[in-house]
């Protein structure tokens, strides 16, 4: 039996199961993980050194996105129990996203055939544009942009090549990017990327993020896979318009982490979706209306990921030209100590 110096406050127990101590809170009244002791003056929660098995299979569940229901079913069973259990919930969650992949699938389609009016050919505009590659203290450079025409892009590579994000880039077809169909185009253009990706590295132990733009007459259209980001400068307003495929932001999104708690998670830098080989590729992509005055950014997370969110607003709001702007961006990210290769473009439409 535990004695009171061998329990865990709620603070230790959290940071060594992987939940958090509001998660354990709540755990405890739906009597999911209860603690074994708690004070009846302070209330504060105490739980045994034994109980940490049960609370990391909890968060693993979660993370997985399993609901609360079913983890209640396997916590205390004996392991090839849940094992056979843990495989059932993953085949599930395949075929739930298959299932909801099919029916946007399906609506995408019909939009596509509703609104075929939007296929028409882009009259390439000459936007005032700007743009920094720099290596900082890596050993390799593995960041990579692209502007040239209509199309601005960067990427940033992982693994050992150095010339997986260029090549990527250099696969980009821009004569077809600014045809009939940019989004189509722009859906084969990554593909096009992915294939240059896996001939350069079969085994899948290398990549690249890949964020493109694509500026058209009254329209930019968006490709995207990674954690690079393009934003959106428009009437004194910053506006993210990717989001980060990352384990960490996915958490963002389901509510288990706040935004300040993201910016100092490990898992902040696990991609789970990206230009690799063995993979999917299938980029998120976007339309949105241009406006006269518009800027466009893209970043690599050699910047965004070094500087404050409310400092790089801060920059890229500045109404100076590209150039400056670019200088500035550049400037900051060195003061800050430069550990990462980065890049930044400027596009003033």
């Amino acid at each position: 039996m535990s004695t009171p110096s061998d329990l865990m406050v709620i603070g230790d127990f959290a940071r060594a199961s992987g939940l958090t101590p509001k998660a354990l809170r709540l755990y405890d009244e739906l009597d999911l993980l209860r603690p074994v002791e708690v004070d009846p003056f302070n209330g504060y929660r105490r739980y045994a050194a034994s109980q940490l098995d049960d609370a990391r299979l909890v968060a693993a569940l979660r993370r997985a996105g399993v609901g609360l229901t079913d983890i209640r079913g396997v916590i205390g069973q004996p392991n090839d129990v849940v094992a056979a259990a843990v495989t059932s919930f993953a085949r599930q969650l395949r075929a739930d996203a298959g299932s909801r992949s099919a029916d946007l699938l399906l609506l995408a389609g019909r939009l596509s055939g509703q609104e075929a009016d939007m296929s028409t050919t882009l009259t390439t505009p000459t936007p005032a544009v700007a743009h920094c590659l720099a290596q900082g203290a890596r050993e390799l450079q593995l960041d990579a942009l692209r502007s040239e025409g209509a199309l601005h892009a960067v990427a940033d590579g992982f693994g050992a090549s150095a010339a997986i994000a260029e090549s990527a880039l250099a696969a980009l077809d821009v004569g077809s990017l600014t045809g009939p169909d940019p989004v189509a185009a722009l859906d084969a253009a990554f593909g096009s990327a992915q294939a240059v990706v896996t001939g350069l590295d079969a085994a899948g132990r290398a990549g690249c993020t890949l964020t493109a733009l694509v500026i058209g007459a009254d329209r930019v259209f968006i490709g995207h896979l990674g954690d690079s980001r393009c934003y959106r400068v428009r009437e004194g307003r910053l506006e993210l318009l990717t989001r980060d495929h990352t384990v960490t932001q996915t958490l963002v999104d389901e509510g288990r982490l706040t935004t300040e708690e993201a910016r100092h998670d490990d898992r902040r830098v696990q991609l789970n979706r990206a230009v690799a080989a063995g993979v999917a590729c299938e980029p998120d992509l976007a339309v949105h209306t241009l406006h006269p005055g518009d800027r466009y950014v893209l970043t690599t997370d050699g910047v965004h990921g070094r500087l404050d969110p409310a400092d790089l607003a801060t920059l890229l709001l500045d109404p100076g030209p590209p150039e400056a702007v670019v200088a500035t961006v550049a400037d900051a990210v060195e003061t800050h100590g430069a550990d990462d290769n980065y890049s930044v473009v400027v596009v003033d439409a």
